[in-house]
């Protein structure tokens, strides 16, 4: 075996214990947004809907920060949904990796939007701002999600028009898939809503489920926990005002040891 050249002697060496994995696509949504795909680690398994901390080696040390896993458990590589903060600690470096590079990841998955954390229902609702529309992604491309739930309603709340497009490709994607598409048929629907510019439906989704807006215009009946259940990811304030509606309405929040009617993912905030 050759001895390591003198500029392998000063590579950074990745941390004991960690997955070190090579990108493999980077798209860039916005100048706020962007996706990319990485290797998936042989034997690394995952349920649809949990997030892995994520990190790169910045100067000596790794920084990592939990992120949902967008692609589903069946996907042979991971595909993670990102928001881009200039002086982030990790997204400042992570805004720009190119295929080729190295990201780590620890080795253990977890999180509560999982569909084992809730009880057997007939409508899943998955309500998303921004980024948190990455655990969904996941799980509306999971053979398991349609076994268990006849509808499947995605909500992608954004502050302007060009970050819906993440949502509208995965729409794309599973219609033009080879067995998802027949799978899915009609029943999974996205409902996007902006706020801050014009668009066919505008609003908080909040407020459109308060008004009752959201509900007429998907054509479904109001929240009945006897056969609605929730998924909800997205910013502080938003998770707090729907947890507060849908406890309104009768559901009541789950976890992963004790299933029920609703989950929320609080390890993520954006």
């Amino acid at each position: 075996m050759n001895a390591p050249t003198k500029t392998e002697d000063f590579a950074v060496k990745i941390p004991d214990g960690v997955y070190a994995e090579t990108v493999l696509d980077v798209q860039h949504y916005t100048d706020r947004l962007f996706r990319f795909r990485m290797t998936r680690p042989a034997g690394f398994r995952f349920r649809s809907g949990e997030f892995a901390m994520i990190g790169l080696m910045v100067g000596e040390k790794p920084i990592y920060r939990a992120y949902s896993i967008a692609s589903p458990a069946w996907d042979e590589e991971l595909e993670f949904f990102s928001i881009k903060v200039p002086d982030g600690p990790l997204t400042s470096h992570l805004q720009k990796i190119k295929p080729g590079d190295t990201v780590l990841m620890r080795k253990k998955p977890t999180g509560t939007l999982v569909l084992d954390a809730l009880t057997p229902g007939k409508r899943l609702y998955m309500f998303s701002t921004g980024t948190g529309i990455a655990p969904f992604a996941s799980l509306i491309r999971d053979p398991e999600t349609y076994e268990k739930f006849e509808e499947v309603i995605l909500t992608h709340t954004c502050r302007e028009v060009s970050e819906l497009k993440y949502g509208q490709d995965l729409m794309e994607e599973i219609r033009n898939h080879e067995f998802l598409s027949e799978l899915v048929g009609d029943k999974l629907k996205l409902y996007s809503t902006v706020t801050r510019e014009d668009y066919p439906f505008t609003g908080r989704i909040t407020d459109l489920i308060e008004n009752g807006k959201m509900f007429s215009d998907l054509g479904v009946p109001p929240l009945d926990p006897a056969v609605d259940r929730g998924m909800i990811c997205g910013s502080a304030a938003m998770l707090k005002d729907t947890k507060e509606l849908l406890e309104k309405a009768g559901l009541t929040e789950g976890a992963n040891n004790k299933p029920s009617e609703f989950v929320i993912e609080r390890a993520f905030v954006g």
